[in-house]
């Protein structure tokens, strides 16, 4: 490598380092069962984003909850969500990440999305499953924020729970 190719390589991390520093990031997530939420908080602090957990009205806990929120999430129900602390026209990226749900986002990340509508300009979408429905859920998304994600993550359960998910992110947060 020769001193030029050096300094050009040098040069391209640190813009890239600041670029990532510069550029403000919202992590917008809902998590049932504290998955989501983990690799939620493992994006924030990557990118040093601000982190929106959505906290629905409805109660998804427990078994009742896990049969309300898969009928929920096939019929697409708007529900109503917390008071929200950040709004994502303010940040220059938008991760929205989700649980699958009987394939389908859940709940309150579409409600939140809903109502959010038009306000996002730049976005990147992750979803967890113990299953399948990876694909499905994300193409969901994509037709409730109207815009083309940058990037998309999808992992099971298994590879969040332990921590087998470090390559795929590194190539999610590029």
């Amino acid at each position: 490598m020769t001193v030029a190719t050096a300094i050009v390589v040098s040069a391209t991390f640190i813009y890239n380092d600041i670029i990532t520093i510069i550029m403000k990031s919202l992590i917008a997530f809902y998590s049932r069962t504290n998955i989501t939420k983990k690799l939620a908080e493992d994006i924030a602090g990557k990118v040093n984003g601000d982190i929106e957990e959505i906290v629905p009205k409805v109660n998804y806990q427990g078994k009742i909850g896990y049969a309300r929120g898969g009928k929920d999430a096939i019929t697409e129900k708007i529900i109503d969500i917390e008071p929200l602390k950040h709004d994502p026209q303010d940040y220059d990226m938008v991760y929205l990440g989700t649980p699958v749900w009987a394939s389908k986002a859940s709940t309150p990340l579409i409600s939140y999305i809903k109502l959010n509508e038009g306000k996002f300009s730049n976005v990147k979408f992750f979803a967890t499953a113990g299953g399948s429905g990876l694909d499905s859920t994300l193409e969901q998304m994509e037709k409730y924020v109207s815009i083309k994600p940058a990037a998309t993550l999808a992992l099971t359960t298994k590879e969040v729970k332990k921590d087998l998910y470090e390559e795929k992110l590194a190539e999610f947060l590029k």
